[in-house]
């Protein structure tokens, strides 16, 4: 029996403000673009099931685009003839009841089975039962639709269990409304053949268990999730369990760093012909107060000039004779700014300086007041 397990694909999400040539969020379309990789991965393996854990739109109220996006590609799935078991996340699933579950457009398809009403539901088959537990935003709710899971557990059928949540103090994402199952339920996880969960973005198996998964997410949404792969689950249900993660190609995060206790040797030996099309973090380390005034965001950006977005960190070193910050209160940020370099500098390289500071802080000034 092979199932094919993928989560988290939050489509309709979009960042950075970079449009590509059909006029679309460019990470709009990445999301989209990962998608549509796994669902050619289903074509190739053909699998008996396809299941999806959660936070299938970004958002519970998706764009016009995304919906649609979704529906196409949920026709290619359905004529597959396969079924496909889904659930919601915590990002599908609306804060109250006054809005209606946007999971509910996919009703109509004859292989789609949805669970969106934070509430067990069994999915059952010849051969197997999907028990399909969705965000819950009532963790006292929550408890008792785990106990009707338990209750339904087949003696005679292969047992999937469903989730989105976070399983383990250890993978809290911390979101708001994120559902965390109790860890005194964590035995029936023995007697399921396989659980799948949605929610955490890095694929990876949950502490002791040995057939509690998380498939991580397809895509992106944070620069802090560089480190993780993106891909989906490829599962293998016969006398044992065979799980066989399969990543997708996606848009590369690439972290440089600059050390400017060394500058410009470090620009020198800087190597940006792994950045074409990625998104490049660029970490300035070591870094004074005097040198960050010299160093503009825009000249390190042009020194990645074919990558799709270049964001720059400052990172400080703490300075022996930095200056008294007592009653910096009474100071704006401005003239606390010039009095430390007073103290720094010689006059002459001061007077540079000063010049530089006043003119940044102006036009600090106007873009504040253009925003408010």
């Amino acid at each position: 029996m092979k199932i094919i397990h993928f989560s988290d694909t939050h489509l309709g999400y979009n960042d950075l403000d970079i449009l590509n040539e059909e006029n679309i969020n460019q990470r709009e379309a990445d999301f989209y673009n990962a998608f549509s990789q796994v669902v050619e991965q289903i074509k190739l393996i053909k699998p008996d099931y396809i299941i999806h854990t959660g936070d299938l739109f970004h958002r519970s109220s998706p764009s016009n685009r995304a919906i649609t996006f979704a529906l196409e590609q949920f026709k290619i799935i359905d004529s597959l003839d396969i079924p496909f078991i889904l659930i919601a996340g915590n990002h599908s699933t609306p804060r109250t009841n006054l809005s209606s579950p946007i999971l509910r457009i996919f009703e109509g398809f004859k292989n789609l089975h949805v669970s969106y009403n934070q509430e067990y539901k069994k999915v059952e088959f010849d051969d197997i039962v999907f028990h399909t537990l969705p965000h819950m935003n009532d963790d006292t709710k929550a408890l008792s639709q785990i106990e009707l899971c338990e209750e339904n557990i087949s003696t005679c059928k292969k047992n999937v269990m469903m989730m989105h949540c976070s399983v383990g103090a250890w993978y809290l994402m911390q979101e708001f409304g994120e559902w965390v199952y109790p860890s005194d339920k964590e035995y029936i996880f023995k007697m399921m053949d396989y659980v799948a969960l949605g929610h955490w973005h890095g694929f990876g198996k949950v502490g002791k268990h040995e057939n509690v998964y998380y498939s991580g997410s397809t895509e992106r949404t944070s620069l802090n999730d560089k480190r993780n792969s993106k891909g989906f689950i490829h599962v293998e249900l016969n006398d044992t369990l065979h799980v066989d993660y399969r990543e997708i190609k996606i848009r590369p995060i690439i972290l440089k760093e600059i050390d400017c206790e060394e500058f410009e040797e470090s620009l020198k030996t800087l190597d940006a012909s792994d950045t074409k099309d990625a998104i490049v973090e660029v970490r300035l380390t070591n870094l004074t107060a005097l040198q960050s005034i010299d160093i503009q965001n825009t000249d390190i950006k042009n020194l990645f000039p074919d990558a799709m977005s270049v964001s720059v960190k400052r990172e400080f070193i703490h300075e022996q004779n930095e200056a008294n910050i007592d009653g910096v209160e009474a100071l704006s940020l401005e003239e606390f700014f010039l009095e430390h370099i007073k103290e720094e500098t010689k006059e002459k390289e001061y007077e540079r300086l000063k010049f530089k500071v006043q003119e940044l802080f102006a036009q600090y000034e106007d873009i504040s007041n253009d925003t408010i």
